[in-house]
């Protein structure tokens, strides 16, 4: 049995714990009965636990354990293409996998709703998590239990990520931001986040600019990522529609028309390069399909 789970970007400037994209990139998990657990990894993140620490496992058992069913061990070949620790949903993936695995292997009748009860244990963002499950854009929000709207998001947008070699911890990430805020900087996002629904239901792509600006998390954020000042300003210089960081960091996302692709991945590239960070330049495409088996 093969799982393919999209990768997910986040935030989206304004849009903190709230908007989140599934990604034309996937990591793919590889299920075979055995008599004991047992992991292989190829691609990104091979210092990750083999061993039954490993999060694909981890959350299988916990999802065995909340449906009422015995744990039945396999052999895991986990192929993996999205970076670790960058902003990308790696862990998403994980936790998606190890849920949608209890289901498959034991033929339950299990809805999204209770999946995401497990998958929240492991993981309490649900714009990570959603469009890994469902696929597309999605405007998440909890109150007292999960609601969230799926949008479509526009084709003709490039995707354009700058992913730093160095990993950056969502605990670190989530530790400079502050726990409280002023309310001019509340209504400034509020403002924004609305701004940007409107901007890409439209295409009135002129105002991501200022759709994606932020006082939540991204100038906290900005200082743990060397070179992102700078690469905001060269993605700007370049023609790009938006740039900012893909969930917590530290991959930045740009946002452009097709034909000023080329540039702006040269403009980012060449930024983070001045600062001494190497990136790796992904272009993606949003992705309507969540995970799926095949």
């Amino acid at each position: 049995m093969k799982l393919h789970v999209p990768a997910t970007t986040t935030n989206f400037g304004s849009g903190f714990d709230t908007f989140g994209l599934a990604l034309s990139l996937h990591n793919t998990f590889e299920f075979e009965e055995s008599d004991a657990f047992g992991v292989e990894i190829e691609g990104e993140g091979r210092d990750l636990p083999t061993d039954e620490s490993n999060l694909v496992i981890r959350v299988y058992r916990r999802a065995c354990e909340v449906f009422g069913v015995s744990p039945k061990p396999f052999r895991l070949k986990q192929i993996n293409r999205v970076p670790p620790a960058r902003g990308l949903g790696s862990s998403a993936t994980a936790i998606v996998g190890g849920v949608k695995a209890c289901v498959r292997l034991h033929s339950l009748d299990v809805g999204l709703k209770d999946m995401l009860k497990v998958a929240f244990e492991f993981e309490p963002h649900p714009d990570n998590l959603v469009p890994a499950f469902v696929g597309g854009f999605v405007i998440c929000v909890q109150n007292g239990e999960l609601v969230y709207s799926r949008l479509p998001f526009p084709s003709d947008l490039s995707l354009i990520f700058a992913v730093p070699d160095f990993e950056l911890s969502t605990e670190e990430a989530r530790s400079v931001i502050k726990r409280e805020i002023a309310l001019k900087d509340a209504v400034f996002n509020i403002q924004r986040a609305s701004l940007f629904v409107s901007a890409i239901l439209t295409k009135r792509y002129e105002l991501l600019r200022t759709a994606v600006e932020d006082r939540l998390h991204q100038p906290y954020r900005a200082k743990l990522v060397k070179g992102f000042t700078g690469a905001l300003e060269e993605g700007y210089r370049a023609g790009a529609y938006a740039v900012f960081l893909s969930g917590a960091g530290p991959a930045v996302c740009a946002l452009t028309a097709e034909g000023n692709r080329e540039r702006v991945e040269e403009a980012l590239k060449k930024s983070f390069e001045e600062e001494g960070v190497r990136v790796k330049i992904l272009k993606l495409s949003p992705e309507n399909r969540g995970a799926y088996w095949g």
